[in-house]
């Protein structure tokens, strides 16, 4: 079978591998589409932790059963990238991983994964749709629901909007019920969030953005942020009182200062998250399909072209998922 293979920072090719046999427990699925996360971009350059050349990165697809589990061949599936959580709802244990390192991941042609790492592709979206959904759905459900107990009516700023979590994250709390805003530094990307519900949004490289947004529309309960980096303090001033800062990433480094009196003071939460529990996985599959939400592509490559994918990422021209779909 074909699949993207790392096999050394930044070079990627797409090389003939052995197919996948399943251990006991296991199911083979055919992949039809898988998508790109961040994670795969820094494994190709070299900057994550357990690095292992050669490897399959990918932690999203869909695709059909057609070995292993009896109970599961020839269903439409889904993958739930969020391996080995732990006994603890509260956080992951020690040997939690992600799929696509150190296990081989989705961007090929088959997958061998355990059969409880599936749920069964929600029927009201595409191959496309489906494969966008897994690991940054996961987060972002978690984010919102596990960790700030997101609650309807509550005024929410999603930073940095276009990438994948912060798009499930917009749409999740639109269907809360929430009033949501957003932050980017491209007009065109507040514009297309305001098209999926948003109420509008700031560009949060301009003087003073944080200042003009707690003016109107004011201070927020809920704040969804993975950037970090200076523009933290802006958001603890953002912050309502009893308001919670949920972070899953700090893509610009550590906040160079935290005034934690503004935090005391105002009863502030700060959360951590990291991906997602079964629990989790469940309730936001479950979600998914009462709200008929569908992931936002952004651009769809085949499987051969599949280093276009990552250069368009490294480059961050996306706006939602990028998709790298199985040739038949």
């Amino acid at each position: 079978m074909r699949a993207v293979c790392l096999t050394a920072v930044n070079q990627l090719e797409i090389a003939d591998v052995s197919a996948p046999v399943p251990a006991a427990g296991e199911a083979v699925v055919k992949l039809r589409a898988a998508a790109l996360n961040h994670r795969d971009v820094w494994i190709k350059a070299g900057q994550y932790a357990g690095l292992k050349w050669p490897c399959i990165p990918g932690s999203d697809g869909a695709g059909m059963v057609t070995a292993g589990d009896p109970a599961w061949i020839g269903r439409e599936v889904i993958i739930n990238p969020s391996f080995h959580w732990g006994k603890r709802e509260a956080a992951q244990g020690k040997d939690f991983e992600i799929l696509g390192l150190p296990r081989d991941g989705t961007l090929a042609e088959q997958i061998a994964v355990p059969a409880g790492q599936l749920a069964v592709k929600p029927g009201h979206l595409s191959w496309e749709e489906a494969a966008a959904l897994p690991l940054a759905g996961l987060t972002a459900y978690r984010a919102l629901f596990g960790r700030a107990q997101l609650r309807s009516g509550e005024r929410v700023l999603i930073t940095g909007i276009g990438g994948g979590v912060a798009l499930f994250a917009l749409q999740f709390a639109v269907a809360q019920g929430a009033e949501v805003w957003v932050t980017s530094s491209a007009a065109e990307k507040i514009t297309r969030a305001v098209a999926l519900g948003a109420q509008g949004g700031f560009d949060y490289t301009a003087a003073d953005w944080a200042k003009g947004a707690a003016a109107r529309p004011g201070l927020f309960d809920v704040i969804v942020d993975s950037a970090g980096g200076e523009g933290f303090e802006s958001l603890i001033d953002l912050a309502a009182p009893g308001g919670r800062i949920v972070f899953f990433g700090a893509t610009r480094g550590n906040p160079p200062g935290f005034t934690m009196r503004k935090a005391f003071f105002r009863q502030l939460s700060l959360l951590g998250t990291t991906m997602g529990s079964p629990a989790d996985w469940a309730a936001m599959t479950s979600f998914v399909e009462r709200h008929r939400i569908k992931p936002v592509i952004s651009d769809v490559f085949p499987l051969v072209q599949a280093g276009g994918a990552f250069a368009l990422m490294e480059r961050g021209g996306q706006f939602g998922k990028i998709v790298v779909r199985m040739d038949e």
